[in-house]
């Protein structure tokens, strides 16, 4: 599945037609004329009939400062795709919560993912808040920490912790079942901690252009 971030700058006019339809042009060029497999299906609780140029592509849009256009593409798989999840945790269960959370997910996971794999993690906001924010932390690169000291701490226990697991490579076991784990985190409501885990392979590819 095709997934695009979009950082549009404020001081951006799009003109000579929709940015939207602009995106899933480049999307069906792309793939077909790169040969990549096209995925998507249409109706998928039904017919599921394949659209044979991958489109529609996943489009993820954010307003930022500026006159440029970032376009960001991360191709997803749907085996990793399939093991994401929502946690929807009490203040109470904190961070040993979002450990044993994150832990149970890898390991119910497997060999489904195609790990070794890397971790994304999205702890607070809402339920979509959490799960958008887990998939975009694989934007990074892979390892590199988040920039607050509580939370890099929080991903190098998490990995120590998943790798202890002994999944390893394709599921025949192991020392590396995880390449690396990245969380970004967002405020939350007083009553709730929202976390969601989403599972990229270890094919993790992502391009970016700025114009």
């Amino acid at each position: 599945m095709a997934v695009v971030y979009l950082e549009v700058g404020q001081d951006v006019h799009i003109t000579g037609g929709d940015l939207s339809q602009a995106v899933n042009e480049g999307v069906r060029q792309g793939y077909q004329q790169g040969y990549l497999r096209q995925s998507m299906v249409r109706q998928p609780f039904s017919a599921r009939v394949n659209t044979r140029d991958n489109t529609p592509a996943v489009i993820h849009t954010d307003i930022v400062p500026g006159n440029r256009l970032k376009i960001i593409v991360m191709p997803k798989g749907g085996g990793a795709e399939n093991m994401s999840r929502l946690f929807m945790l009490t203040p109470a269960q904190g961070r040993q919560g979002i450990i044993d959370s994150v832990v149970q997910a890898v390991d119910e996971a497997g060999s489904n993912p195609c790990p070794p794999v890397i971790v994304g993690v999205g702890i607070g906001g809402t339920a979509e808040k959490a799960m958008a924010l887990a998939k975009k932390s694989l934007l990074r690169r892979v390892g590199e920490a988040n920039p607050d000291p509580e939370v890099a701490e929080l991903e190098q226990e998490l990995l120590q912790r998943v790798n202890s697991l002994g999944i390893g490579p394709e599921g025949f076991g192991g020392r590396t079942t995880a390449l690396g784990v990245h969380i970004e985190t967002f405020p939350a409501h007083i009553a709730s901690l929202p976390m969601a885990v989403n599972l990229q392979c270890h094919a993790a590819r992502h391009q970016e252009v700025i114009l």
